[in-house]
């Protein structure tokens, strides 16, 4: 079976690593145009296009797809280039392009994403921040052939998992790590001709999982301590949310617990104590210890080193 892969980061790296490892033949991976990265903002290929070069697969960059869009030669290049490849199935997996439905119908058994939520909820970009901001109890994984919409095919198959106290870093592991399993189990079913039924996505139950703003990784203190938790979790390690000590200065925070049965009269943000164990916080409601914190252009240490760094006093209010 020849399976054409798309994608970008990590998360779609891992699951093309696991289709070319379980033998089938990858003769193009589409992926994002290299881009700036590091200090030096030096052009860096994907993950997914290493993994590509790294199993001497041809890789297509394309900004385009759209014959009709901004860029019609390198989205003309684009289409000759799938058709060349003589696919089977085209598997998409966080590409980040547009694939218009030209192209979903170019292979013989169409296009199938791996997508990190439990569908209908949390369609869109930012699926694995926004389940656990959100405190859901599980996210996981559905397979969808592709259509036009958003994230809105029928799916092929679908996988759970428990969020608990994951963050973002841990939760997208398990869940690229359960994404690559699922593909090559329904490609080796494909292959084998196996039916696999597709069932239309329920119309209840639609959330979309907005892109993540930069100006969403600054906590609010008005905010229940149980919030702010979750949203640590979620935008760790990419954002990172963040506090700010005065106009001037801040820094961001990357891990933090709730403390039970801890009231405070004190206004939001008034740090109530800082010790070796962390600092606490008073929220508007309840009371959130910051265990892990990393100022501007430091690293990420324990609370105990950063207040070695950074001397917070009792009754800093933080903005």
């Amino acid at each position: 079976m020849r399976v054409i892969f798309a994608g970008t980061p990590v998360f779609a790296a891992a699951a093309l690593e696991a289709i070319v490892q379980a033998g089938f033949t990858v003769p193009l991976v589409l992926t994002q145009p290299d881009r700036p990265s590091g200090r030096g903002l030096k052009l860096t290929p994907s993950a997914v296009k290493q993994v590509a070069l790294a199993h001497d697969i041809a890789v297509a960059q394309p900004t385009s797809l759209k014959l009709n869009g901004k860029y019609p030669d390198e989205a003309a290049a684009g289409h000759a280039a799938i058709i060349a490849a003589q696919a089977d199935v085209m598997v998409v997996a966080a590409y980040g392009l547009i694939l218009p439905a030209d192209v979903l119908a170019l292979p013989a058994q169409g296009c199938v994403n791996i997508h990190a939520s439990l569908l209908p909820r949390w369609r869109g970009a930012a699926p694995i921040h926004r389940a656990i901001e959100a405190g859901d109890a599980a996210t996981g994984i559905t397979l969808m052939q592709m259509d036009e919409g958003l994230d809105t095919g029928a799916m092929l198959a679908v996988e759970s998992i428990p969020i608990a106290q994951h963050n973002q870093a841990s939760l997208h592991d398990a869940l690229a790590a359960m994404g690559a399993q699922m593909i090559v189990g329904y490609l080796q079913k494909l292959q084998a001709g196996t039916n696999v039924p597709a069932t239309p996505q329920p119309g209840a139950g639609v959330t979309y999982a907005e892109k993540i703003r930069k100006e969403e990784a600054r906590l609010d203190w008005s905010q229940s301590a149980a919030t702010l938790a979750r949203k640590i979790r979620a935008f760790n390690p990419s954002p990172a949310t963040f506090a700010a000590i005065d106009d001037a200065s801040g820094f961001k925070i990357f891990d933090a617990h709730v403390l039970a049965d801890a009231p405070t009269d004190l206004p939001a943000g008034t740090i109530i104590q800082a010790d070796k164990n962390g600092f606490d916080i008073a929220c508007g409601q309840g009371v959130l210890r910051i265990v892990e914190a990393q100022r501007a252009g430091g690293k990420r240490m324990p609370a105990a080193q950063f207040l070695e760094s950074l001397p917070l006093q009792a009754g800093v209010v933080l903005l």
